[in-house]
């Protein structure tokens, strides 16, 4: 049976921090237009404030519905589900926060409130309160900031067992490619300067941003000042030299991991194909009379 709290009950929050991924649902104002529900993944980045108070690292996608629907009117609904051990439904209702409350309650600080509703894009002084350099994920562009008014707990029952097997690493490696397009574009240029404009380079993240999360299916703005932010991607080179050494170690095992699911997907159609020719071969020539 469903229950209802008004905010994140404390036994739950163990729960939630081991789990892989989650949901989020919003839908614009206008009665046609499109519902979106989309899957976050990557560990670590959703993150609890308090039992009222939660947000998560947006990565960088195809798409910017989710962000263009908070930006409008705030709705939100964060979804859980267990997909190991007992059975289990988390729905997080949410609502976008203003930007003063967010300041006056998380740091107390007079910031300007030159942001849109909830959404704290890369490159902005609440973004960077909260994801320094070292911290963000590769290709994050964003933190969406929710107020949770009510939380539902139900059973589950439908959802499948599955097993975790591990992160995908397409999207790091690829998003970190075009970080460095960007890094590599920016380096000789004085971005200090209020004048002076990204370079935004053809495979350079930032221009992604600009080109294919300016605006939502539904024409809602999506990205609006990460794409000219100033602030570059590069980390102090100790800390690069680290993050490249993982991300190239990442991709050998992505390499390994393709070529073994390559090999045996070819043994499995390798014996399909001998034993389908075994049996046309057996009823063809040697099956016994009657049959």
């Amino acid at each position: 049976m469903v229950k209802y709290y008004d905010s994140i009950p404390d036994f739950l929050l163990p729960w939630i921090e081991k789990q892989k991924m989650f949901w989020v649902a919003t839908a614009p104002l206008t009665g046609d237009g499109l519902v979106n529900v989309s899957p976050k993944g990557m560990t670590g980045t959703f993150h609890i404030i308090n039992t009222n108070k939660v947000w998560y690292e947006d990565l960088t996608g195809s798409g910017i519905e989710t962000v263009a629907h908070v930006r409008e009117n705030g709705r939100i609904t964060v979804l859980f589900h267990a997909f190991e051990g007992p059975p289990r439904i988390c729905r997080m209702y949410g609502r976008g926060q203003s930007p003063q409350l967010f300041i006056d309650s998380m740091y107390d600080l007079a910031l300007p409130l030159n942001r849109q509703g909830t959404v704290y894009e890369f490159g902005t002084p609440e973004y960077d309160q909260l994801l320094s350099l070292e911290k963000r994920k590769v290709g994050s562009r964003s933190i969406v900031m929710l107020d949770i008014f009510k939380v539902g707990i139900s059973c589950g029952y439908a959802v499948p067992l599955m097993e975790y097997k591990g992160e995908r690493n397409r999207l790091v490696l690829d998003l970190y490619k075009a970080e460095v397009a960007d890094v590599d574009a920016e380096k000789d240029l004085d971005l200090s300067s209020p004048s002076s404009e990204p370079p935004l380079p053809t495979t350079g993240l930032k221009r992604y941003w600009s080109f294919r999360n300016a605006t939502s299916l539904d024409g809602l703005p999506g990205m609006l000042v990460g794409h000219q932010s100033h602030k570059t991607f590069a980390m102090p080179e100790p800390i690069q030299a680290r993050r490249r050494e993982d991300l190239e170690d990442l991709e050998a095992v992505s390499g390994k991991v393709i070529f073994k699911v390559g090999v045996e997907e070819l043994r499995f159609i390798a014996a399909f194909l001998a034993g389908a020719m075994i049996s046309t071969s057996y009823f063809k020539y040697v099956k016994p009379r009657g049959w």
